[in-house]
């Protein structure tokens, strides 16, 4: 260790073993030292080596597994997330179609509850104030992987007025289960025409972190998406990705679609 570096000593361990990774001489998946060991190799405190680790968690250099240790993991190249109207293919899983362009296979897990819209989910639905108890949406949650790993978290809102008695009214239920918000609402005569997206970014939170298997604390992206029938919001949804994993593309014609 150099004594004479004004940084703290934790930050000088990272140092090092991030070189050793960057350099080579530790490759994925390979065991990094304990946190005793560390200590004694080096003559520093356990907090220090401890804080040295988790250093090159939130990197994303390395993942800490319970009970076994921590281990090298490489940056992975960020994928690619579409996010056009328009497309080669009108439709079908717009997240289907982006994983398969990128040779990785999609997949997801859901589970969908009729419920009453909390109040920004009514802001953003323009619903009117609730009678009772009296459930107004369906709200579908969303673990959508690639290559069978989590890579984001979706939860989606739909207004019963809209939907209900229809053969749409589940998501992932039916003959259109699985095909997107603008094919499914086309079906029952609804056109989707405009859509909105807020992109923000924060730290994940606990559940988040756990869901998609990053380390916590992990920085993610979060979309917050509106469909349009007209002037008429017809689904939202909060859409979380690993900042380091993801890059947003966006696109778009110019022209009479693009109104907002």
């Amino acid at each position: 260790m150099d004594r004479d570096d004004e940084r703290p000593l934790y930050l000088q361990v990272a140092d090092q073993l991030r070189a050793k990774i960057t350099s080579g001489e530790l490759q994925e998946g390979d065991r990094l030292p304990s946190v005793p060991g560390l200590a004694s190799e080096l003559g520093i405190a356990r907090s220090t080596a401890s804080e040295a680790l988790k250093v090159l968690i939130s990197e994303g250099l390395a993942v800490a597994r319970s009970g076994a240790g921590t281990f090298v993991r490489l940056p992975r190249e960020p994928q690619r997330l579409i996010r056009a109207w328009y497309r080669a293919t009108p439709y079908g899983s717009p997240f289907r179609q982006d994983m398969e362009r990128q040779g990785r296979a999609a997949g997801w897990t859901y589970d969908s509850q009729t419920v009453q819209a909390p109040p920004e989910i009514r802001t953003r639905l323009a619903l009117p104030e609730p009678e009772g108890e009296t459930e107004d949406v369906v709200r579908t949650h969303y673990v959508f992987t690639a290559d069978e790993e989590p890579v984001m978290l979706s939860t989606s809102w739909e207004p019963l007025a809209t939907t209900r008695g229809t053969l749409i009214v589940l998501p992932e239920d039916g003959m259109l289960a699985g095909r997107g918000v603008v094919e499914r609402m086309l079906s029952i005569g609804v056109v989707i025409n405009d859509w909105v997206e807020e992109v923000s970014s924060r730290l994940g939170t606990a559940v988040e972190c756990d869901g998609l298997k990053r380390p916590p604390g992990s920085i993610m992206m979060t979309i917050q998406r509106t469909y349009y029938a007209g002037e008429h919001p017809v689904e939202s949804a909060d859409i979380v990705v690993p900042a380091d994993r993801f890059t947003l593309v966006y696109s778009g014609k110019m022209g009479t679609a693009a109104k907002r």
